[in-house]
């Protein structure tokens, strides 16, 4: 069976993509990072092959393609506050006409142009 063990990101600034997505999620360093190449653990992970994705950046040296073919769902119980936290550590909204009228998500993009959805998985009420 498989899993998912790495979800690889390309980036062009490293040491700013990686203080994002440490701040982010509260990810570590594998283990010290080379000129062009990181890899963070969520915290507490035992070892590369123990459960709970990792993150991969990889300066590549070539800008980001949009719409980008693959991104990161992010889990949110508070929304708002997760949105407004990672827009203070240097993410950007991203401009969207494709919301339905009951999106759950909110379209994000890391420092280095890479989207990422912030999802609400909090408690919803009738309406």
């Amino acid at each position: 069976m498989l899993t998912i063990g790495t979800v690889v990101m390309t980036v062009e600034d490293l040491d700013r993509a990686g203080d994002f997505w440490r701040a982010a999620l509260g990810f570590v360093n594998r283990s010290e990072p080379t000129d062009d190449w990181v890899i963070l653990d969520p915290p507490g992970k035992a070892g590369w092959d123990a459960p709970d994705a990792s993150i991969a950046l990889s300066v590549t040296g070539y800008p980001q393609h949009y719409p980008p073919r693959i991104h990161l769902d992010l889990y949110a119980d508070d929304q708002a506050a997760e949105v407004s936290r990672l827009l203070g550590l240097g993410a950007r909204q991203v401009d969207w006409d494709g919301y339905p009228d009951d999106a759950d998500w909110i379209v994000l993009a890391d420092t280095e142009g890479n989207r990422f959805c912030v999802i609400d998985t909090g408690p919803r009420t009738a309406a």
